[in-house]
């Protein structure tokens, strides 16, 4: 197993001194070391390039604050153990790494993507092929979004493509495989929408391409339950907390694209997005076509309980 790149007893003591040269790129944490972008190559025989064999994890950076690290880090290792994955780095080398990682690349708020795939071996899609795995790590800057978005929200397409059934790709694997949601948010593209809504096999109301959905009807919350076939989002979950604080009723069920139409309110989640009203899907227009009373209500609960959900600073000023 690769040990990480990060000397942890002098890590602290230097952070700070680490600077990027003007006119340098993108920083990528690729296996034991910090590259450029321009040099981050992975092996055309790694299964994660040949068959989608990995998982990954988003997460979200605030001030140099990790969003519900600890509850993304166990979503990690769960989808690891999920498809027979060892996680080569240790749970007390993540946060370093992270946090180096922002430092090169200038950012206190960012977006993180964690990719493990199973690594470089023969060919063929037998597991055992691959010796070790590939761990590739991106930050980026967050996509910001102007208050006049946040109140008009975004359009969704119902897409003709169903969403895989859970007994052929179990959806709490967060997997790097996905074709199912891109054929899906190609149809999006094509008719001027901004993302899919994807139904099950069975005509049940699923999620988007990446983000989970929510509905309003007479003050109660609803969301599909897990057993539709979608991915138990964190952001979902705090949502959920956060209603049920506020007295709100929150009802997981199956719902059908009918009750959706009628809805009062409509919106989606996910670690990127945070909490996003849907305006329009398809044709039909949700609600009064724009943020509701309860979608702000929530939304506003979230950026007021910020703080709780928050870890600790990634980069710290003193050892």
């Amino acid at each position: 197993m690769r040990k990480p790149f990060i000397r942890h007893k002098r890590f602290f003591r230097f952070f700070n001194r680490i600077r990027i040269h003007k006119g340098r790129g993108m920083w990528v944490y690729l296996n034991d070391r910090f590259v450029q972008k321009e040099h981050a190559r992975v092996s055309v025989f790694d299964h994660g390039f040949l068959y989608g064999d990995g998982v990954y994890e988003t997460l979200r950076v605030y001030g140099e604050r990790i969003l519900l690290w600890e509850r993304h880090l166990a979503r990690l290792h769960r989808s690891c153990e999920l498809i027979g994955l060892d996680l080569p780095i240790p749970d007390n080398a993540w946060l370093p790494i992270l946090g180096e990682l922002l430092v090169r690349n200038k950012l206190q708020n960012a977006g993180l993507r964690v990719t493990i795939s199973r690594g470089e071996g023969e060919l063929g899609i037998d597991p055992r092929l691959c010796a070790c795995p590939t761990v590739v790590v991106m930050a980026k800057p967050v996509v910001k979004y102007s208050a006049q978005q946040r109140k008009q929200g975004i359009t969704l397409h119902l897409a003709s493509i169903r969403r895989n059934p859970e007994f052929a790709q179990y959806p709490q694997i967060k997997a790097i495989s996905f074709l199912n949601n891109i054929l899906a948010k190609q149809e999006a593209v094509r008719v001027g929408a901004d993302d899919a809504l994807m139904l099950n096999m069975e005509g049940e109301l699923t999620e988007s391409t990446t983000s989970n959905i929510f509905f309003v009807k007479n003050q109660r919350l609803h969301t599909p339950a897990v057993e539709c076939g979608i991915l138990k989002g964190i952001t979902r979950d705090v949502v959920m907390e956060l209603a049920e604080e506020q007295g709100i009723i929150v009802e997981e069920g199956r719902y059908t694209i009918e009750q959706l139409f009628q809805a009062d309110e409509c919106l989606i989640t996910n670690t990127g997005i945070e909490i996003m009203p849907v305006s329009k899907i398809g044709d039909c227009q949700i609600g009064q076509g724009k943020r509701g009373p309860l979608t702000r209500s929530l939304l506003k609960a979230f950026n007021t309980n910020m703080d709780r959900y928050l870890g600790p600073c990634l980069t710290p000023s003193n050892g």
